[in-house]
């Protein structure tokens, strides 16, 4: 994956995100004090690369590393304190700073995660390169990109939740919507929800992957002439789905999350479809929804759905 270009081109699209609002806040900190055997086992416990250091009214004074302790191992000084091994120099992001500038500094100095620090340098948080794509759909859930910012990314190759480049040769299920036959709709949803079956997935999130897909492949068939289609991507702590059509786009998605909002013709009402609530229910039943849409383009969907041991509660 090319995180470089990924996140300076979400960056460019987000500009009024802080490091406050992506930050989290549960933060392992210790004091200078501390042996540096416990800082290894601390890292160890928690599966981390760094540790920020704190005085006692917890403002930032150093940062213990995997180096650190790698060097004081080799040099016989894992016993000592920390503030004899730490680094004080520390690169750092103020809870305000814009999400441009947070970028600049992962791509400059090439680090894993950056302490956020207040007007009084006290710890408030941590960054990482994964918590700026989190951090943007667990604050705002779901995503529309607008007028020029929808022209760079919709079509993109990259996962606009996870930053991750799909390659939909790699796709773990691949489903071609080719029929604008209402009563078909949700073929491909079937198959896929069969398959995770097969696979042994969580009964709740096969079902959930199930309903979510379902609505996406409706919306094709009704108003993209049928065509699209169906990727999903399994790894180990999340299932994704992405639906892609190349159809009339969405006009208007703040009217379109709306129950009970539909544009679907008459026919397709009369057969007991197009009720206004498949955007409602993607959003209902995934943990994470993006939609791309660009009217005369084509529409593009993606969810997230996380596998019970690793759910991530929303804001």
């Amino acid at each position: 994956m090319n995180d470089s270009i990924s996140l300076a081109k979400y960056a460019s699209l987000f500009q009024d995100i802080k490091a406050g609002d992506i930050m989290k806040t549960n933060v392992v900190v210790l004091p200078a004090d501390k042996k540096i055997s416990h800082a290894k086992e601390m890292m160890k416990i928690k599966k981390i690369s760094g540790i920020p250091v704190v005085d006692e009214n917890k403002k930032l004074i150093g940062i213990i590393s995997t180096e650190d302790i790698i060097n004081a191992l080799e040099f016989n000084r894992i016993n000592e304190p920390i503030r004899n091994m730490m680094t004080r120099n520390v690169i750092r992001f103020h809870v305000n700073d814009p999400l441009v500038e947070i970028v600049e500094k992962f791509e400059t100095y090439k680090f894993g995660r950056f302490p956020v620090v207040d007007d009084d340098n006290r710890i408030r948080g941590i960054i990482s390169r994964e918590d700026i794509m989190h951090g943007i759909l667990e604050k705002f859930n779901l995503i529309y990109i607008h007028d020029t910012k929808r022209s760079l990314t919709l079509n993109t190759e990259y996962s606009f939740i996870t930053g991750e480049r799909l390659k939909m040769e790699e796709a773990a299920f691949t489903y071609e919507i080719d029929s604008n036959d209402i009563n078909a709709a949700g073929t491909g949803a079937a198959l896929l929800k069969k398959y995770l079956a097969g696979k042994k997935f969580d009964a709740e999130i096969t079902r959930r992957v199930g309903i979510a897909t379902y609505e996406a492949e409706t919306n094709v068939v009704i108003h993209s002439k049928g065509r699209g289609h169906i990727h999903c991507f399994i790894d180990e702590d999340r299932i994704m789905v992405r639906v892609v059509d190349d159809g009339v786009g969405i006009e208007d998605l703040d009217k379109a999350m709306k129950e009970g909002y539909s544009t679907a013709p008459d026919y397709v009402r009369e057969l007991g479809f197009g009720a206004g609530m498949g955007i409602p229910n993607m959003k209902r039943f995934s943990d994470k929804l993006v939609i791309l849409s660009e009217k005369n383009v084509g529409t593009q969907v993606e969810m997230i759905f996380y596998l019970p041991s690793q759910t991530i509660p929303l804001m």
